[in-house]
């Protein structure tokens, strides 16, 4: 699986963008508003600026795509929505074209139905579902990045994705010495949850 690109933007449309990796051109979707960015930067700034992309790659019998994101918050975002019954992922870049994270966390978590069914593609079942699914796990990159960066931001993340409580999840790992590795604070992060 391709979890991340790092290249020259070769060529922009309206659906998606055509990364150069050492000369491998990779179609890669992304959300309407980095198209445009895209879009916007000169042939110079195309030729000389390398663009980082984490990657989501999606398989189907018939196909395969790659769907990229600017941060890694985004694409846990998109794996998220994945997880919502009636969400592809079509569907769930169409969402995140729509709106930012917070605003979504914001929609979900207030169960604004008639918010959510005003993003692109979004019934009122869809949305009910998302709310169903997703209210109380979303977590804000910005809310938490004063509590952790690096790896403790890493270890949230595996750790609010396991199901447990965002609040629950920011004393533990506020908890963690500052310099320990990944594996080691989801473990440790684990054991001190599950006692809680």
């Amino acid at each position: 699986m391709i979890g991340y690109l790092k290249g020259q933007v070769f060529d922009v449309t309206s659906e998606n963008l055509v990364l150069n990796v050492s000369g491998v051109g990779y179609e890669v979707q992304t959300p309407l508003p980095m198209l445009a960015q895209m879009a916007s930067l000169s042939a110079t700034e195309k030729e000389t600026q390398a663009v980082g992309l984490w990657i989501y790659t999606h398989v189907r019998e018939d196909q395969i795509t790659l769907f990229g994101f600017e941060t890694r918050a985004e694409k846990q975002m998109f794996m998220t929505l994945l997880k919502v019954n009636g969400i592809g992922p079509k569907s769930a870049l169409n969402i995140l074209s729509g709106a930012t994270f917070e605003k979504l966390q914001q929609m979900i978590d207030t169960g604004d139905v008639k918010g959510l069914t005003s993003l692109p593609k979004v019934g009122k079942k869809t949305a009910e579902q998302m709310i169903l699914t997703l209210k109380g796990k979303l977590v804000s990159t910005e809310n938490r990045s004063s509590q952790a960066t690096g790896t403790h931001q890493e270890i949230s993340f595996a750790l609010v994705h396991l199901g447990f409580k965002p609040q629950d999840v920011d004393q533990v790992v506020a908890q963690l010495p500052r310099e320990i590795d990944l594996q080691e604070g989801i473990r440790q992060g684990l054991q001190s949850l599950s006692s809680l």
